[in-house]
């Protein structure tokens, strides 16, 4: 049964700064059996933004405001029915320690993203995966305070 889109989840790949994932690498990590991956019957991500600014589409989803159970992705346990999830290409240093990487196009993107979705969604909740689970860095960056620094309405910001 399809339930209110609720929130959009941003999430980092939590790769290093520059170096390029693919939606083969996604799918590879999140629907391989473990060891090599979690052993997920679906991603994580609805969407992905790439180190160049394109969005590519992981899981196909209506423009409607339910998320109905094909739509479902695996990016935070609890929340997955009522979300939509976007990771960028990044969010870590050459060591592996979280780094907001997000090149300028990069940012262009995900706001341009984040924008839509709020004119399609008006009561939509942006947030980052760390608001969510605060064992997690991802998505490496402040979400609320970046959303409030580029204008976002405050009904619009998810504030735990």
């Amino acid at each position: 049964m399809a339930k209110k889109l609720e929130y959009l989840i941003i999430h980092c790949t939590a790769t290093p700064e520059g170096r390029i994932v693919t939606a083969k690498d996604i799918r590879e990590w999140h629907l391989s059996k473990p060891p090599e991956g979690r052993g997920w019957k679906q991603v994580g991500y609805s969407d992905m933004i790439l180190l160049g600014g394109t969005v590519l589409n992981l899981v196909k989803y209506d423009d409607d405001d339910e998320v109905d159970p094909w739509e479902i992705t695996n990016g935070v346990a609890g929340i997955n029915g009522k979300s939509r999830h976007i990771v960028y290409v990044g969010g870590t240093d050459a060591k592996g320690k979280a780094k907001d990487t997000r090149t300028d196009v990069q940012r262009a993107t995900m706001l341009r993203y984040c924008k839509n979705m709020v004119k399609l969604y008006p009561d939509i909740k942006i947030a980052g995966h760390n608001q969510f689970d605060p064992n997690k860095a991802c998505p490496s960056f402040n979400v609320p305070l970046w959303l409030e620094l580029m204008g976002f309405p405050e009904q619009n910001i998810y504030i735990k």
